[in-house]
């Protein structure tokens, strides 16, 4: 807990953090049954449920989600000594990082049978996709845009708030043309302009991680993921027993359709 705190301190006290950057604290819509044990390092949604996965070595894997009751309907292990990371959807499969083994996996969605593997350089920490690129964090400060087919890098994108890196990069989502990224260790989402790279708001979860009340040095808040279609945003953490719903950065959800 110390460990968190004094990170959060860092990050909120010093200069990265002037005022110039605007904070906003999560607006809390509803909370989700959430599996504690999981040690959340991947998240979307994709028709109808969530896809998550999971890290440690030995307790790694991928699962498909009941969004309501949290319940697991699917998954697959990723056998030691590999440590599972982010994932990402794109075109009918699942892509899906580890940690410090430098090689990653391809996956159908439906099934969870594995298609293949590749190889990149560095760690690997989060992924996402703004329909042209997968964008993979790796820890630093630094987002890498990568051809999904070859998983070649196209260009990277150095994060910066009031000019001065963002490092620890965590999990990854692109909503409404941004990236928002967990700052592992901390509380906040980062706001990422795609182009500039540069951080134009946060959104605090500290209330969220309160509420879900668990405080070990790496129970941490990780976990986006983007319902475009309802405009719904979810956040979680790892070993967390709630998955949070809350407000978009750029606007609340539409309002339901009365039906006749």
């Amino acid at each position: 807990m110390r460990r968190l705190l004094l990170a959060a301190a860092l990050l909120v006290s010093g200069p990265v953090m002037a005022q110039q950057v605007p904070v906003d604290p999560a607006a809390l819509i509803r909370a989700y049954p959430h599996d504690p044990r999981a040690y959340t390092e991947g998240l979307f949604y994709l028709d109808g449920a969530l896809y998550e996965s999971t890290g440690e070595v030995g307790r790694s894997g991928i699962r498909k989600v009941d969004l309501d009751s949290g319940k697991v309907r699917a998954s697959v292990a990723v056998d030691p000594p590999l440590f599972g990371e982010g994932i990402a959807p794109w075109r009918g499969q699942i892509v899906s990082l580890t940690w410090k083994n430098g090689i990653g996996f391809r996956w159908s969605i439906n099934g969870f049978k594995k298609l293949g593997s590749f190889r990149y350089p560095g760690e690997g920490w989060a992924l996402t996709a703004d329909g042209t690129s997968l964008i993979m964090s790796d820890g630093t400060a630094t987002l890498r845009f990568l051809d999904p087919r070859t998983f070649q890098p196209r260009r990277t994108l150095r994060v910066t708030a009031n000019g001065l890196p963002i490092e620890r990069l965590n999990e990854l989502e692109y909503v409404d043309g941004e990236i928002l990224a967990n700052v592992w260790l901390t509380d906040r989402i980062a706001r990422i302009d795609p182009k500039s790279g540069h951080v134009i708001g946060w959104v605090d979860l500290s209330a969220l991680h309160a509420r879900a009340n668990v405080w070990g040095d790496n129970q941490v808040a990780n976990g986006i993921a983007w319902d475009a279609a309802r405009r719904r945003l979810f956040v979680t953490g790892k070993e967390w027993p709630y998955l949070f719903e809350i407000a978009p950065p750029k606007g609340a959800r539409p309002k339901p359709v009365r039906r006749r």
